[in-house]
Order: structure tokens, then C-alpha cells, then sequence
């Protein structure tokens, strides 16, 4: 049986109710609130090529490691704790700078490759020993593919690492872009990146904003295995893992 609860007991109560209501939020109307935001959930991933830089990563100090994406804190906190000095750089949504667009002398759409890359993953040659590029490839325009390659094999120190991602086929061209967050030397987080880019500062180029927009970040294309090798025949050697999960996983060597 519940108790009987006295007159200040009730006045109480009623003061803990409102107070719920202000941190969660203002009433749209009878009974109504309004909504919280809506996390996007999380998924995670075990990783063989993670597995195998981790290897480095854990028995060298001072490793420079480039981390193409949307800045993660999970990321720098992970490397900066292994005594490594984080730089990130979301390559991908600087591609969708529409000032990029051109025209190629048949009129067709194409991208300002040679001003793409005077803006965005300007380093100084042969500054990292890690780079973290994740499923760039596959979503980035066709064209800044092998420029972007290129860029990192001079970025890159003799020796240094490379790690990425690419779908098979079975993947279909509506899979996710994830922007991957690393746990620890083998786990993944993947974050669904969704209805992006939007109106804002991008740190790849010189701060300019994009237009908002609703546009989802599309699979461009599928790479096989004698693609993955064709795209690194200037590094020194190639190694694939096969994931579960439609992902060919690709550790790369300088």
C-alpha cells in the first residue's frame, strides 16, 4: 500500500516536478514536451589492420599520426595517451566545397583538382609516420582519388603506415559513411554520418563556410583488389584483411 504523503511532502514534490520540467525542457502543450536530441547510435568493429599498426603505434613514441575526418576527441586522446601528436583533417567534407566545381573542356562537371590540394592536406614532405584514412577513397569524388593517394605517399616518412578501408561489393551503393573512432588497439566505434555536410567553418580550407545542404555522403564507387593495388603501386608494400562486415580492410607501407 502506498503512504499517505502529508501537505508539504506534496508541496515538495511538486517543486522537484517543475524543476524536472526546466532541465528537460520547456511544455509544448497539454502533457506534451518537447523532444531530446536524438543521438545517433554508435556501432563497433573489431579491426585486423588496426590490430597490426597498433603493433607500432604501442612500441614507438613521439609517432606523428594524421586523422583524416571530422576531429575526434576520442582519437587524440587515444594517440596523445601513447605519448603520438594528432593532426585531423576532414578531407571529405572539403571536397564538397562547391566553388571546387569546374567544367573540362567537353563541358562536363569536374573538380579543381590543382586547388584542391593547394588548399587541403598541405603538410611539409615526409612529416608522418601514421595515416589514418579510413573509407576516404570510397566517397571521395573520382577525380581527387589518386591526387589524394599521391599527396599522402609524400606525406607520408619512408616506413610510415597507412590504414584503409574499402567495400566490396555486397555492400550496395547505399552503404553508410562512418566516421570511425578508435577504442582501443583492436575496437572500432563507428558514427554514422548523416545529411552532411552543413553550413559551417571547414579546417581544410581556410576556414571558408559551405552552404547548408542535405546531401548524404554516397559510395562513388568499388574498389577490387587489383584496384586497392594499382591506387599504391608507388608504396613499398600492400597487405589485405577481409572483414565480416563487406570491408577489405588495407595496411599500406611507405
Amino acid at each position: 500500500m502506498p503512504q499517505r504523503e502529508e501537505p508539504e511532502s506534496l508541496e515538495m514534490a511538486s517543486t522537484a516536478q517543475n524543476l524536472m520540467k526546466i532541465f528537460r525542457g520547456a511544455t509544448t502543450g497539454p502533457g506534451q514536451q518537447k523532444a531530446s536530441p536524438v543521438t545517433p547510435q554508435r556501432l563497433t568493429r573489431r579491426s585486423s589492420g588496426l590490430v597490426e599498426l597498433s603493433e607500432t603505434l604501442s612500441s614507438q613514441d613521439g609517432l606523428r599520426v594524421l586523422d583524416l575526418g571530422a576531429t575526434s576527441p576520442g582519437n587524440i586522446r587515444y594517440l596523445t595517451e601513447l605519448g603520438h601528436k594528432c593532426y585531423s583533417e576532414d578531407v571529405l567534407l572539403a571536397s564538397f566545397d562547391p566553388s571546387l566545381v569546374t567544367k573540362d573542356d567537353q563541358g562536363n562537371r569536374v573538380l579543381d583538382e590543382k586547388r584542391f590540394l593547394s588548399e587541403n592536406l598541405v603538410y611539409e614532405p615526409s612529416l608522418f609516420d601514421v595515416v589514418f584514412c579510413w573509407n576516404l577513397a570510397d566517397y571521395l569524388d573520382e577525380s581527387l582519388v589518386k591526387p589524394v593517394v599521391g599527396r599522402f605517399w609524400t606525406a607520408l616518412k619512408p616506413g610510415g603506415m597507412l590504414l584503409a578501408f574499402f567495400h566490396t561489393r555486397d555492400a550496395g551503393p547505399d552503404a553508410p559513411c562512418y566516421r570511425y573512432h578508435i577504442v582501443n588497439k583492436d575496437t572500432l566505434e563507428m558514427q554514422h554520418i548523416v545529411a552532411r555536410p552543413e553550413a559551417g567553418p571547414n579546417p581544410g580550407s581556410s576556414g571558408r563556410a559551405y552552404p547548408a545542404s542535405k546531401t548524404h555522403f554516397r559510395l562513388q564507387r568499388v574498389f577490387n583488389n587489383r584496384n586497392i593495388e594499382n591506387l599504391f603501386r608507388d608504396f613499398a608494400s600492400i597487405k589485405f584483411f577481409l572483414a565480416r562486415d563487406n570491408v577489405r580492410e588495407v595496411l599500406v607501407v611507405r
